[in-house]
């Protein structure tokens, strides 16, 4: 007999979430039965919950930057065990036989199954996410949290980590090499810090000038205001690659110029239509390309968790209850946060 899980739902398009039950699925063998201590909040929260991308099924419960405690495991699970903490991303299941899934790019497998507002390939049903008291993932779909990690600063980790982590460590960054960061928000952060940690020279690409000694502060050696015509020429073919990371509709072509031969835009942020198009030209001329990055898979998530422990990296968070859900999702449209919202899910307690 399963108990009703506590969480917060979205009903309708553009509610707030609010409290709301559910009855969890039945474990099964290969299941992590996790307590969810926090949870981080990511624009896409938003979007589901406001329909923008005309995908979402209501009631929806979001989150999918989840940190929590072992609770229970089924009879398969070799690699965790109760007391174990530990995160949750943004997939909780895939088919595991494809190409991709062999490769451990499980982000990439065409059924892939998100966190929340996905299909459950066993039992067809909708998946709720980390906005919630518990969740059951199976334990391949399970990071381990490493020791010297903060708990409630690394759940954003789970999506604007490993959303920055991956492309860089897709291209090879290393020592030498010159990055630039489109956007100064959850993942323009993490950006400066991966590509640091990687031993890149990192410019920051902002259009706000309050935004300057924010980016020097959290490791950016250069920054150039992106609307000051004579910063962008002074910066035009001075970088191996650009980390794009700003989240709605923008121009990338006076971007593109400040790549050199060779150079990869990669893009993470935007998911509408390019717009306006890509000028061809600077693309040929510089032998430039376009990479497109979505998160990573369960591989590579782990080794960035190992990597952040390991080079003292962490998102810049700011707590709320659940119950301030509505207010921190205004405040995130406004860009009034520094740099990512993160959930006490102790707070669900007190509904």
């Amino acid at each position: 007999m399963t108990t009703a899980t506590r969480a917060y739902a979205s009903t309708a398009a553009g509610s707030t979430p609010a409290p709301w039950q559910y009855e969890p699925r039945q474990p099964r063998p290969d299941d992590v039965t996790i307590e969810i201590l926090y949870c981080g909040v990511c624009h896409t929260d938003i979007h589901f919950v406001d329909n923008d991308w005309g995908m979402t099924q209501y009631p929806v419960v979001p989150g999918h930057e989840i940190i929590g405690r072992v609770t229970a495991v089924g009879a398969d699970v070799s690699n965790f065990k109760t007391g174990d903490t530990v995160g949750v991303g943004c997939l909780v299941d895939a088919c595991r036989e494809c190409p991709c899934c062999e490769k451990g790019l499980e982000q990439y497998c065409a059924q892939g199954v998100w966190t929340y507002n996905g299909v459950d390939r066993h039992d067809g049903k909708v998946t709720y996410g980390g906005y919630a008291e518990g969740i059951l993932v199976s334990e391949r779909f399970v990071a381990r949290l490493p020791d010297g990690l903060e708990p409630a600063s690394a759940a954003p980790l789970l999506c604007a980590g490993i959303t920055t982590y991956s492309p860089l460590r897709h291209v090879g960054v290393k020592p030498g090499d010159t990055v630039g960061v489109v956007g100064m928000g959850g993942l323009g952060h993490m950006g400066i810090k991966f590509a640091k940690a990687m031993g890149a020279e990192v410019t920051l690409f902002t259009r706000s000038q309050s935004k300057v000694d924010e980016g020097k502060r959290n490791g950016a050696d250069h920054v150039v205001v992106s609307s000051d015509e004579q910063q962008m020429q002074q910066a035009a073919g001075s970088l191996n690659y650009i980390l794009d990371t700003a989240p709605v509709e923008h121009d990338l072509n006076p971007y593109l110029t400040c790549l050199n031969v060779d150079g990869v835009y990669l893009l993470v942020g935007q998911l509408t239509p390019l717009n306006p198009p890509i000028d061809a030209i600077p693309l040929v001329l510089g032998r430039r390309s376009i990479l497109g990055s979505a998160i990573g898979g369960m591989p590579e998530t782990q080794e960035m968790l190992d990597f952040c422990a390991e080079h003292g990296i962490a998102c810049d968070v700011e707590m709320i209850n659940i119950q301030d859900i509505g207010t921190a999702y205004e405040r995130m449209k406004k860009s009034d946060v520094r740099y990512r919202f993160v959930i006490d899910m102790a707070s669900i307690k007190a509904e």
